[in-house]
């Protein structure tokens, strides 16, 4: 999952993309509205969570420019406020959903998956190839009813492959998507948590390699 966090509230916008990124989700931050036109320009984010009162472009603009775009993002608008008009204002927008401050950080996460989740994205609560299982929301996977110890992000490369749904997926895709922009291209991430993935899945083999393809859940 890629998610763009905008807060021009410097520590408070770090502190969210650490979490997020703990989380098993690639994360951007960036400070003011400005910077998030410019990255939903060239990146697509399954969730933005958009401060409403922002520098450069106010954050009400950055939500209708996304509408007006049919991007398929998902927007959590955060404001300081939580008057009832405020909500009432910022889902009018076209904004998914709405969380004032100060928020508990584990909601935040809830509500960012669960907004993942709805259909547009495509992805089904529970994730199934075989006797393997991906539950997106408990974030837990299990084979042959057994329960997998994952890392986070061994979790979130399992649940794009699983998303796929047979496609091979690039190295470079699933870097742009489970990773962010903190990335190295030139990284070895990639490789190295789909063996570590791998040997966590046990046999008979789930995650194939794709010649000049890059990886897949199932044979071809």
């Amino acid at each position: 999952m890629r998610v763009l966090v905008v807060e021009d509230f410097e520590i408070l916008a770090r502190t969210i993309g650490v979490g997020l990124r703990r989380e098993g989700m690639a994360t951007d931050v960036v400070l003011d509205g400005d910077d998030a036109l410019e990255r939903l320009a060239v990146t697509r984010y399954d969730v933005v969570v958009l401060d409403r009162d922002l520098p450069g472009t106010h954050g009400d603009d950055v939500c209708r420019r996304i509408i007006a775009a049919h991007r398929e993002s998902r927007v959590l608008m955060l404001t300081a406020s939580g008057t009832v008009q405020d909500r009432v204002d910022g889902l009018g927008l076209g904004a998914d959903d709405y969380l004032p401050k100060p928020f508990d950080f584990a909601e935040l996460v809830a509500r960012i998956r669960a907004l993942a989740r709805r259909p547009s994205a495509l992805v089904p609560p529970v994730l199934r190839h075989a006797d393997l299982t991906l539950d997106t929301g408990r974030r837990l996977a299990a084979r042959g009813g057994r329960r997998l110890d994952l890392s986070p992000k061994e979790l979130a490369v399992l649940e794009y492959l699983l998303s796929a749904d047979g496609r091979a997926v690039p190295a470079e895709e699933l870097l742009e998507r489970v990773w962010d922009e903190a990335a190295d291209p030139f990284t070895t991430a990639v490789k190295t948590t789909i063996r570590r993935l791998r040997a966590k899945l046990g046999d008979p083999p789930v995650v194939h390699t794709v010649r000049e393809g890059g990886y897949r859940v199932g044979e071809p």
